[in-house]
């Protein structure tokens, strides 16, 4: 088995000096995908045939709101019948050696490295991440394909095998810790049955296909629904179906329903067939179906990340250009659309007006227009509802405080929603401290005390990622020691709560962000997918 390493496309790219023939492939790509995909229809696919709902939903990009194509808006019965195929088609792929199951995983990460380019185009032209995201995005899915694949090899398939000592005294009853023969033990984690997989807008491909390898490759059946309602992404959901099938998954393992939360995921909540639920996105509905599931009696598997408000300290210790740097980076990649984006800045006072020159120096650089073309960093919203968020908080912080840059909506000769990335000081009671935004929006604080700052950091419900930069060893330390964060980083430049790679960092939220305590792309995650079975035999 070779050594895992990432996929890292763009960085390859570069590293060879040939940037031009990425900017190729993309543009190819985009080319190809706008003729041969765009404006189709698109079916379910259920028990591993094509079904239908009488209601469509019509997805459109938002760079532009051209038309990506027709899907089905699937129901609570047809939501039914994916979940009753997989629940037929779970004792045979649990069955399966788990050697068969990860070669299936190698090859459909094989799959993706092949069709990287039309899968990040599709991307692109479905929720507006610029293509540098984009590609990454993919190679991260095809990271956690690999990775998962070699974490289950490395475990032998989770079993272990112990023996007890046999003993020829007789004992006149049995009782903890009396003689007898030898036992043979197999300790199994096995698979629990059905997953409901729900996947979020702004990471449709890698997100995806973590979630359902995750559930996939331990043995369990999936059925997986894109985002459907409002920030649509379910073209990505149906270009991930094919590529599963085309790796060889059984047919009703992994089936595809498009729809709305509000019937298919309900219906993955109350049907006592889902034994667990994956999902990524906000606290609300998250807790809401924990809150169900309990009130129903019902003892689901819940693996979820609910969203973070996720800070940065900027010590007078740091390297002023590489904080300014890392932050705009996380603040404003993908117009901060992303859990892990930088919200919240806290700067030591004696350093605040040169690290501010410096990050408005940075924003302003920025280029907001067509994702699609190169060098854009900054595209649309994904919808109507984010533009409003976006709008509330600037105008909130017009009246608690000061927006140093941006605020604005930007036309750009297109129907998509542009805006500037906006960065303002305010406040610290503005329920913009606190609330999750998912809009390219920066608040910012100052503080005296290293602690203080700490404190001001921890005061969230939520605690997915964070950062500090600072080069003084006792305040990397108490960071590291003291933060209520899943994800922490120091000093780095290319994303300061942002950007966390697989088989290098584990993905994890703390506190409201997340439930079970283990992340993504860590040798951990697989194991929430399954239970221990202790299997004792006499002979």
């Amino acid at each position: 088995m070779a050594q895992f390493s990432n996929e890292s496309t763009y960085k390859k790219f570069l590293e060879d000096g040939k940037e031009t023939y990425f900017d190729e492939a993309f543009d190819s790509a985009v080319a190809q995908v706008k003729k041969e995909t765009l404006g189709k229809e698109f079916p379910l696919f259920i028990g591993g045939k094509e079904a239908s709902a009488k209601d469509k939903l019509v997805e459109l990009s938002p760079i532009d709101k051209s038309k990506i194509g027709v899907f089905q808006k699937g129901t609570q019965e047809l939501a039914r019948n994916a979940i009753d195929a997989a629940f037929d088609a779970f004792p045979a792929w649990q069955a399966l050696g788990y050697r068969e199951r990860t070669e299936i995983f190698r090859k459909a990460a094989s799959i993706f490295s092949r069709e990287k380019f039309n899968v990040a185009a599709i991307l692109s032209i479905e929720n507006g991440k610029s293509r540098y995201e984009s590609i990454g995005e993919v190679d991260e899915a095809i990271d956690f394909l690999r990775y998962y694949a070699d974490l289950v090899d490395k475990n032998k398939g989770y079993i272990l095998k112990n023996k007890s000592q046999e003993s020829t005294a007789k004992a006149i009853t049995g009782f903890q810790g009396a003689p007898g023969k030898r036992e043979e033990v197999t300790i199994k984690m096995r698979p629990y049955g059905v997953f409901g997989v729900i996947a979020p807008f702004n990471f449709p491909i890698s997100i995806s296909v973590g979630m359902s390898t995750g559930a996939l490759i331990t043995g369990n059946a999936v059925v997986f629904k894109p985002s459907s309602t409002g920030n649509m992404t379910m073209l990505s959901g149906f270009k991930i179906y094919e590529i599963f099938k085309e790796a060889g998954l059984p047919a009703g393992v992994f089936n595809y329903i498009s729809g709305p939360g509000s019937e298919i995921g309900d219906e993955f909540v109350t049907n006592p067939k889902v034994s667990g639920i994956a999902f990524t996105g906000s606290r609300a509905v998250g807790l809401g179906m924990i809150k169900k599931s309990n009130e129903l009696g019902s003892h689901k598997v819940f693996v979820v990340e609910m969203g973070g408000k996720n800070p940065v300290i900027v010590s007078k210790y740091a390297d002023l250009d590489a904080a300014a740097k890392g932050i705009i980076s996380s603040a404003f990649g993908f117009c901060g659309q992303k859990c892990s984006a930088t919200s919240r800045v806290y700067i030591q006072e004696s350093v605040k007006e040169e690290f501010v020159n410096r990050l408005l120096e940075k924003a302003q650089k920025l280029n907001i227009g067509n994702p699609l073309n190169k060098g854009v960093y900054i595209g649309p919203l994904i919808s109507e509802e984010a533009l409003k968020k976006y709008k509330s908080a600037v105008d909130e912080a017009g009246k608690s405080g000061k927006i140093l840059f941006g605020g604005k909506q930007v036309d750009i000769g297109l129907k998509g929603i542009y805006t500037e990335p906006t960065i303002a000081e305010l406040d610290e009671k503005s329920r913009l401290f606190r609330e999750e935004l998912f809009t390219p929006f920066l608040v910012l604080s100052t503080y005296k005390t290293f602690d203080g700052a700490m404190k001001k950091a921890n005061e969230t419900e939520y605690g997915l990622t964070a950062g500090l930069y600072s080069k003084k060893r006792s305040e990397i330390k108490k960071f590291f020691n003291g933060i209520l964060a899943g994800v922490t980083y120091v000093n780095r430049e290319i994303g300061a709560t942002t950007g966390a790679m697989v088989g290098l960092h584990s993905f994890v939220g703390w506190k409201n962000s997340g439930l079970t305590g283990k992340g993504t792309g860590s040798k951990f995650y697989l194991e929430q997918f399954m239970h221990e079975q202790s299997q004792s035999l006499v002979k």
